[in-house]
């Protein structure tokens, strides 16, 4: 048997610690949980995705009473970037999460399912995205997706 340990790296940031850039996103990524629509479960999301050429995508998550059918912050606005930009990489990604009349003192981490359409996303333009993970006590700072799913996935896998 080989016991292996993973580690990643994360940064955690005070809003005045943050770049001007970061903080930019930060805050579309705020400003977005108010276009949620989660009537069933009162977890506001939002997400910005700025793109190479500065262009910031927008994202809210989006609930449906047959619960499958509901998406993600995340990959409403990596999604729209790919459709409406699929030439643009996406340098960064903030997600901001807001219940019970207030932004969550730490911050929301992205499900399995917006993990792994990050890693794509990365994985598509060859580079990686910073994601930006918002609370109000501070704000955590990947300096990639694979940094949050270490035992990456991508199309070179599907080949054997």
């Amino acid at each position: 048997m080989k016991e292996y340990n993973l580690t990643t790296k994360m940064r955690s940031y005070q809003w005045d610690e943050l770049s001007d850039e970061q903080r930019a996103v930060v805050a579309i990524a705020k400003e977005q949980t108010e276009n949620s629509y989660c009537p069933y479960s009162g977890f506001h999301v939002g997400a910005a995705a700025k793109l190479a050429n500065g262009i910031i995508m927008r994202g809210a998550n989006q609930e449906n009473a047959a619960y499958p059918s509901g998406l993600c912050a995340e990959r409403t606005a990596l999604f729209a970037a790919g459709a409406q930009y699929p030439d643009q990489p996406v340098t960064h990604l903030a997600i901001a999460c807001f219940t019970d009349g207030h932004f969550t003192k730490e911050p929301g981490a992205p499900c399995g399912a917006c993990r792994q359409v990050m890693l794509e996303t990365e994985h598509r333009y060859g580079g990686k995205m910073e994601v930006l993970l918002y609370g109000e006590e501070g704000t955590y700072v990947f300096e990639s997706a694979a940094d949050l799913l270490p035992l990456i996935f991508v199309s070179e896998n599907l080949k054997g």
